[in-house]
């Protein structure tokens, strides 16, 4: 009787690949999963505003403001200023950032795609170049285990299937890790153009301008042990300057084209009943919930927790990623409604996945947090995602 040889051929360690590709490989089984979601709950959406009844992957992936980026791609934006028969502005184009529309339409004019193929994997390819970038922060702030644990988090976030639908989330995500990234690292000069394209994306350039701030104020106490010379530090305020000019560039833009100078914020206002207000919502909200008093008390109570947990936690992401933090979470409770919407805008609060990562010691540990994060995407998707006509709540 022979011999018989037995050829082993082993499995490439996934460790020994270098860390930009571990995290790509991670978001691409991450973005697998938010396909089949998406798939999946789309054979149960019915006929609605933007597609007939269960729809295909592409198309299920451009409904909801995906159609007003698809406007904007196609048409650019109206005027005069659209308003209603009462004379205020009504919802248009003018409330949406041009960064993403103009970017997809000018890979339609190289390819020929469609806006309804190209958005979506514009989406998808501008996510794939953040989460190298946030592992590169991550490893340079926290060592290599916390950093593809927190790219690991971001990429399953419940709603980080944003990343791959015709949404601008995947370009704001990539210019504000890169920003961070260039300020930590130093390169101000070359911050400053990543500013920019953070400030035509999303509405979001005004808190990195506090991150910048707090940079520099670090600095400045560290100028014995850490020279902090003139030159860097014109640098730091140019960006600084740049930061805050990047917050206020769109609204002024929208307000000079449209003859009207508040025009952004009423345009804004069109989706919250005719009027924009600051802070007050919340406090509603916390009374709607809980009451007049229990309400905004545990309202409070939670902002301060957080700002601790933050503040504490939050010391291995260093003083910019926390300031970041704390600068958005801010943002967020002045300007933006407590409603649905919220679980999207969170996915920019992406340091918070380092902190979490920190504290977890095992493969156990991060596939339970994979585990919760895959069925809460389930659910996002299915309740707020799906739209259920005639009207619905919006992702």
């Amino acid at each position: 009787m022979s011999d018989q040889l037995t050829v082993r051929v082993p499995w490439p360690d996934w460790r020994s690949w270098p860390g930009w590709v571990q995290a790509l490989a991670v978001y691409a089984v991450a973005r697998v999963v938010g396909l089949l979601v998406l798939d999946r709950v789309g054979r149960f959406q019915v006929a609605n505003p933007w597609t007939d009844a269960r729809p295909g992957y592409f198309q299920f992936a451009g409904i909801w403001d995906g159609d007003w980026y698809r406007r904007i791609a196609e048409h650019g934006y109206p005027l005069p200023l659209p308003r209603g028969t009462d004379g205020l502005p009504v919802q248009s184009e003018w409330a949406f950032y041009p960064g993403y529309p103009m970017l997809v339409r000018g890979v339609q004019e190289l390819t020929g795609a469609s806006w309804t193929v190209a958005a979506p994997l514009v989406s998808l390819l501008l996510g794939a170049g953040a989460v190298v970038v946030i592992h590169r922060l991550f490893a340079r702030l926290a060592g290599s285990w916390p950093a593809m644990t927190g790219v690991a988090l971001v990429s399953f976030f419940p709603t980080a299937v944003v990343l791959q639908v015709a949404y601008t989330e995947a370009l704001a995500l990539l210019a504000l890790a890169g920003s961070l990234y260039l300020l930590v690292t130093r390169r101000y000069l070359w911050a400053i153009p990543v500013v920019a394209v953070l400030g035509l994306s999303r509405a979001v350039a005004l808190p990195l301008a506090v991150v910048v701030a707090v940079h520099l104020l670090v600095r400045w106490r560290q100028r014995a042990t850490d020279p902090f010379g003139p030159a860097e530090r014109l640098k730091v305020l140019l960006l600084g300057a740049f930061s805050v000019a990047a917050g206020l560039a769109w609204p002024l833009f929208v307000g000079l084209s449209t003859g009207s100078i508040g025009a952004y914020t009423e345009v804004q206002g069109a989706w919250r009943g005719g009027s924009t207000v600051f802070l007050r919502p919340w406090w509603s909200m916390a009374q709607y919930v809980a009451g007049p008093w229990v309400g905004p008390a545990v309202l409070v109570t939670l902002v301060v927790a957080t700002t601790w947990w933050i503040l504490r936690r939050g010391r291995v992401a260093g003083p910019e990623l926390q300031a970041w933090c704390l600068a958005y979470l801010a943002y967020l409770l002045v300007v933006v409604d407590p409603f649905t919407s919220l679980f999207r805008f969170l996915l920019l609060l992406f340091p918070v996945a380092l902190m979490v990562a920190v504290g977890v010691r095992s493969r156990a540990h991060l596939l339970t947090w994979v585990f919760a994060f895959v069925s809460l995407q389930v659910i996002w998707v299915a309740w707020l995602w799906r739209f259920t006509p005639p009207s619905d709540f919006p992702p």
